[in-house]
């Protein structure tokens, strides 16, 4: 029924909810300007994109190739700088499911409580369950865009209050 009701909606309302829509987008992507992401991905490609779209949104972003550096930087002081990781699922020396798992582990809290997005290819319930019972908090499927992860930074606000605290300067 709502997509009868747009239908019906004339030029003017259409371009109001467009704009308004627009405005809502700019707001969130100011609200997560300057997080600081740390970015695990081993496909050179892939890592290009996501820090392009990531970057348009206005977080900074550092990268990683591979769930054993993720969890070498969150084990020392680095990793307290971070907001969120975004964490690719298969990669060659330590996968992402492995790497969040030891990265729950660690002995600081900012640190082991860090919210983690899975970014991978598979797209099925059955891997989003795997990726939160690994200790992830969320789970996208590739390819991702602005708005997607812009949704994602949205619940991550909604259900963590420490996201919405500025992270330690190093």
């Amino acid at each position: 029924m709502l997509a009868c009701e747009i239908s019906e909606l004339n030029p003017e309302q259409k371009e109001a909810i467009k704009n308004e829509k627009q405005e809502n987008r700019m707001e969130s992507r100011r609200s997560y300007e300057g997080k600081k992401i740390l970015l695990v991905e081993d496909n050179e490609l892939n890592r290009e994109i996501a820090t392009a779209i990531m970057e348009e949104i206005g977080l900074d972003v550092d990268c990683v190739e591979d769930g054993t550096d993720a969890v070498n930087i969150m084990s020392s002081a680095e990793g307290r700088k971070y907001d969120l990781i975004f964490m690719d699922i298969q990669m060659p020396k330590m996968d992402g499911y492995t790497a969040t798992r030891e990265i729950r582990t660690l002995n600081d809290p900012k640190c082991a409580n860090i919210p983690i997005i899975a970014m991978t290819a598979n797209a099925f319930e059955e891997d989003r369950k795997k990726a939160i019972k690994a200790g992830m908090n969320a789970h996208i499927a590739k390819p991702i865009s602005a708005d997607i992860i812009l949704e994602n930074l949205e619940r991550m606000r909604q259900n963590r209050k420490y996201f919405n605290e500025p992270a330690e300067k190093s």
